[in-house]
């Protein structure tokens, strides 16, 4: 293998260009399989008879989601790129069917402008964290408890069945994630200086796929939340 396939750019600067847009690839194509695969579940009785209304089959996919981002997470780097990327996209492609409930709970229009606010908003927090020069680690902390606060106050109104505390729930999510948005950014950036002038295209996929699967998560919730609130604006 010659140095041109052992190394990426040697300059941390250009090759943190190249993993964002890798990044973003990555994810945008993993978002557009989740929407493809959730449309087709949604009218695909045999696969919402499986998966929703199926406790078992409901429990399988859960587990099978969090073994992917967990095996991801912690073995990406022993692991191929190929089965890096396949792992992704799989992980996409069963959130698709977990999301096929969307199509059958909301309207269509509610969807599109959910979508389309998310995806402003994500676009406007990535831009932010790429050129900010502004140190975030401090962030962490208050990231940590915000997201234990909505785990928990959302368990909690499970119970309850609040629309107050379900509203108050959605602003806090749709602010927490996009704080995420900008705090995954900055550290795909960080974890790429890290390696110095010394990277092999392998480790630059991985990497890649890491960011993408972080930024995915984000999206998707913050994607949910703002469902959340337009549902409940259509409601009144």
């Amino acid at each position: 293998m010659n140095n041109t396939n052992l190394k990426v750019i040697g300059n941390v600067r250009e090759r943190e260009n190249t993993l964002l847009r890798n990044v973003y690839g990555y994810m945008t194509i993993g978002l557009i399989l989740t929407a493809a695969v959730a449309y087709f579940a949604s009218v695909t009785p045999a696969i919402i008879n499986l998966f929703l209304l199926n406790p078992a089959g409901s429990i399988v996919l859960i587990i099978a989601q969090f073994a992917i981002v967990f095996f991801l997470s912690s073995r990406v780097e022993r692991m191929s790129t190929g089965a890096a990327v396949t792992a992704f996209f799989a992980y996409a492609a069963l959130t698709g069917i977990s999301f096929s409930s969307i199509f059958i709970v909301y309207a269509g229009t509610t969807i599109w402008k959910a979508f389309l606010t998310t995806a402003l908003m994500f676009a406007g927090m990535t831009v932010y964290a790429a050129v900010s020069k502004k140190n975030i680690a401090g962030w962490t902390r208050y990231l940590m408890m915000g997201l234990w606060g909505v785990i928990i106050a959302t368990l909690v109104n499970m119970f309850l069945g609040s629309s107050t505390l379900d509203l108050i729930i959605s602003l806090v999510g749709i602010v927490l994630f996009v704080g995420l948005t900008v705090w995954d950014t900055k550290r795909i950036m960080e974890m790429n200086r890290e390696y110095g002038s010394e990277m092999t295209v392998s480790e630059h996929t991985k990497l890649g796929i890491i960011g993408a699967l972080d930024l995915y998560l984000d999206f998707l919730n913050i994607f949910l939340y703002v469902l959340r609130l337009y549902a409940a604006a259509d409601r009144d």
